[in-house]
């Protein structure tokens, strides 16, 4: 444990001791204060451990209470006038499910002006992918390998929802994913660590800005913190089972990347680590989170997870689960009003819980004035900024460039792609071509589907003789659809794929559009098989009969066991749900407007039973050999590859790579740094973006490590016959592992170091040898690495 925690927790035990002998005089507010046209609080009351100290019980555990303000379909829809008086007696520090400049403005006036104290309200909202402008799902944005385009994005919907009087959103999620079968692969980056990293510090810098107290910025709600993405066989709020090294060195992460970037606040998973909730994880949190990061912002705990401590088997009433959560460092409840009605009784029986409830509503109170709510309680309230810049030309211009950077072309036969201008008839196949709600995705805060420009209005605006057919829809399973009505056949008894393939043969080429639609995942979406749902396959048989080059556009918010969609079509787009901006970017990057450069931030698997399959495993004494007769690490009925690798993506260029070229052969375990350069030049006809992607293998060690793991990546557009020189800049740090005993550790011995296009297409090797040994104060291996290009 640092010194810094230890000596504010004994500070927080003498507060009352001070508030009892009267050692602190606070002002009142004054008359201009009180007609809110100055600060709230002034002089010692802007203190918060000034304010701390005039709290009573009441009004303490009120800060920790986060109260719904609306449903996520009806936002404001509880804030009637009982719902103020809470306000008014100090009992709310936080509402979800509120929007509008002009209708929060009016509740905050209730918090600053007629609540004894004065303290403002918190306002929040899950703006995960854009507030009203909503951008490619997260997983599509991770298939950029762009984090400047993860960044950008959440510097518009900070923007946005900052105009609509939002202070905190929940997000990023950066939950690392290695079963697609989870539906929540969709919110975060996929399987990959060191990518999550980059792009988690992405957003927190989007979100936070230079300036947290600025008007146009929002404090990040990063989550779910754990092991939310480890949860058994991909079943959302399941138990993670894993070993301390694969939560360090892969799950926690991207976690450490937002608490380094400064993340405001945190949010707890649903699930159990090893048989340990994380909302009562008191090791975690305090122990890992708090005092071994020094991280002290606002944690927060998920949608009633307090209250679910008792269906864990933990708390055996609310107000032992009330008490848990305190314990383990949960500042505040979401919405279970745990705290709110029984933490009182919890620190009746238990005084020692009183200086944690200090501390927790200490961290609150640092977080509202670091947003700047006490010196400027309405910044967030302007009706006109709201007017101006929801949705504006500026922020649709964004979102279909991070639309287009997040397009994934997974095969191209013969050069299918792009299309040619004077292609002749497009027959259009798919109802996902124009379903403009899906392409919102989950979570798609104030987005609406009459915002959405799909596939079929792009490409009909774009080309001159486009024919759409419907065919069948990707609702319907075996016969049920989400709503668990029946729905044997949505295509008018098979009507529908008679009418695609005559469509199809009366054109040149065709655009299939397949995949899932937006209700197929997200939180509460697992899926026991992640073929493709419903008929699809029956449509994209029939329609590779047809002989007409076939173009498949593949939507959906996971990678899916597609293997038949690879041997039918000439050409696949991994397109994912891209937002308000879709049709136009898929449009573009059909005719060749746009060059795709995405690349994939999880693997994707050929069978649903060959989950999880990660590119980064660790190796077996016996590894999986392609002959099935040999018994090794394998499936019997199954090629020992993925059916598209991690990194993987293809260009309508191509690049060639040079040799590397290190600095140095050899660097100290305990500082120094490598240089590695490598020259790439793009060899094709047309200008494109190649990500260079650099792994590395520490092949003896004193446990075993993966087979190779990803340590740097850089997109760079390339003109045609262009060359550039990629530099990776790695410190020993970064070959770190977790040791036997705990604790990171960098060994002494021999480093591999490879660059390529892909996890599966290394173009060129080395090594470095690191020298001594180094252990205790070590940054993780997953931090992001400078990056040049010349």
């Amino acid at each position: 444990m640092t010194i810094a925690p230890l000596m504010r927790r004994a500070a927080l035990c003498l507060l009352p001791l001070f508030a009892a002998i009267g050692l602190i005089v606070v002002a009142d507010r004054s008359a201009a204060a009180q007609a809110g046209s100055m600060p709230m609080q002034e002089g010692a009351a802007a203190n918060p451990e000034s304010l701390l100290l005039r709290m009573t019980l009441e009004e303490k555990i009120g800060q920790l209470v986060q109260r719904m303000g609306g449903r996520s379909k009806a936002l404001n829809s509880r804030l009637g006038p009982e719902e103020l008086e809470r306000v008014r007696r100090g009992e709310v520090g936080s509402y979800l499910h509120v929007a509008g400049a002009a209708e929060l403005r009016e509740l905050q006036r209730v918090a600053v002006e007629e609540s004894r104290l004065g303290i403002p309200l918190l306002f929040s909202m899950d703006v995960v992918h854009g507030y009203r402008t909503i951008f490619p799902v997260p997983l599509a944005m991770a298939a950029s390998w762009d984090p400047a385009a993860a960044q950008l994005h959440a510097r518009i919907a900070a923007r946005e929802a900052s105009a609509s009087g939002l202070h905190w959103t929940f997000a990023p999620m950066v939950d690392i994913a290695r079963d697609p079968r989870w539906g929540r692969i969709v919110e975060g980056a996929g399987e990959d660590a060191y990518l999550g990293s980059r792009m988690a510090a992405a957003q927190v810098r989007g979100f936070q800005g230079d300036e947290l107290a600025a008007a146009d910025t929002i404090m990040a709600g990063t989550k779910h913190f754990g092991a939310y993405g480890a949860a058994e066989g991909g079943r959302d709020y399941a138990g993670a089972e894993i070993s301390e090294r694969a939560l360090r060195e892969t799950y926690l992460a991207p976690f450490q990347a937002a608490a380094q970037e400064g993340t405001a606040s945190y949010m707890t998973a649903f699930n159990a680590i090893g048989g340990v909730p994380t909302t009562a994880n008191e090791a975690l949190l305090r122990g890992i989170l708090r005092d071994e990061w020094g991280w002290d912002g606002l944690l927060l705990s998920d949608w009633r997870a307090v209250e679910e401590l008792m269906a864990h088997g933990i708390a055996g009433s609310r107000a032992d689960a009330a008490a848990l959560a305190l314990r383990a460092g949960v500042d505040m409840d979401m919405v279970a009003d745990i705290y709110a009605d029984d933490l009182r009784g919890a620190i009746e029986a238990d005084p020692s819980l009183l200086p944690l409830l200090d501390e927790a509503v200490l961290r609150i109170l640092q977080v509202k004035q670091r947003l700047g709510l006490f010196d400027h309680p309405y910044a967030y309230h302007d009706a006109a900024r709201e007017a101006e810049v929801l949705l504006s030309g500026e922020h649709r211009a964004a979102a279909r460039d991070i639309a287009e950077r997040s397009i994934v072309l997974l095969k191209n036969d013969g050069d299918v792609l792009p299309l040619a201008r004077n292609a002749g008839r497009i027959a259009l196949i798919g109802a996902l071509a124009d379903d403009a709600l899906s392409q919102l995705g989950s979570w798609r805060a104030q987005g609406r589907a009459e915002d959405v420009v799909t596939l079929r209005a792009a490409l009909e605006a774009a080309h001159p003789d486009v024919i759409h057919a419907p065919g069948v829809d990707s609702r319907s399973n075996d016969g049920i659809s989400n709503d668990g009505s029946s729905d044997a056949d949505s295509s008018e008894d098979g009507n529908g794929i008679a009418a695609a393939v005559a469509a199809a043969r009366g054109a040149d080429v065709i655009v299939l559009a397949i995949g899932e639609d937006y209700d197929w995942s997200g939180e509460a979406r697992s899926r026991s098989s992640i073929e493709l749902p419903g008929r699809q396959r029956e449509l994209l048989e029939a329609l590779k009969a047809t002989g007409k080059p076939l173009v498949v556009v593949l939507m959906g918010g996971r990678p899916l066991a597609i293997p038949e969609v690879d041997e039918a079509a000439d050409a696949v787009l991994a397109t994912w749900l891209l937002g308000v901006e879709a049709g136009p970017a898929i449009t573009r990057t059909l005719f060749g407007d746009a060059n795709p450069g995405g690349r994939l931030p999880a693997s994707f698997p050929r069978a649903t039973g060959q989950v999880p399959f990660t590119y980064d495993q660790l190796p077996s004494g016996r590894p999986a050999d392609p002959d099935p007769a040999k018994d090794t690490a394998r499936y019997m009925d199954l090629p020992i590859t993925p059916l598209y690798a991690f990194g993987h993506g293809l260009s309508y260029s191509t690049f060639a790579y040079g040799e590397i070229a290190l600095d140095r052969a050899d660097m100290p375990a305990d500082g120094g740094t490598v240089t590695l350069t490598i020259p790439v030049t793009n060899s094709g006809a047309v200008a494109g973006d190649e990500v260079v992607q650099l792994y590395m293998r520490d092949p003896v060690a004193s446990v075993s490590r993966p087979v190779m793991q990803l340590r740097g990546f850089d997109r760079v557009t390339l003109q045609p016959g262009q060359t550039r020189d990629v530099s990776f800049t790695l410190s020993a740090a970064q070959f770190a592992l977790w040791g036997l005993s705990g604790g990171w550790v960098v060994e002494p011995g021999t480093i591999e170091l490879m660059v390529g296009s892909a996890s599966d297409d290394i173009r060129a090797r080395t090594r470095i040898e690191i020298v001594g040994r180094a252990q205790g104060t070590i940054t993780p291996a997953a931090i992001p690495t400078p990056v040049t290009v010349h």
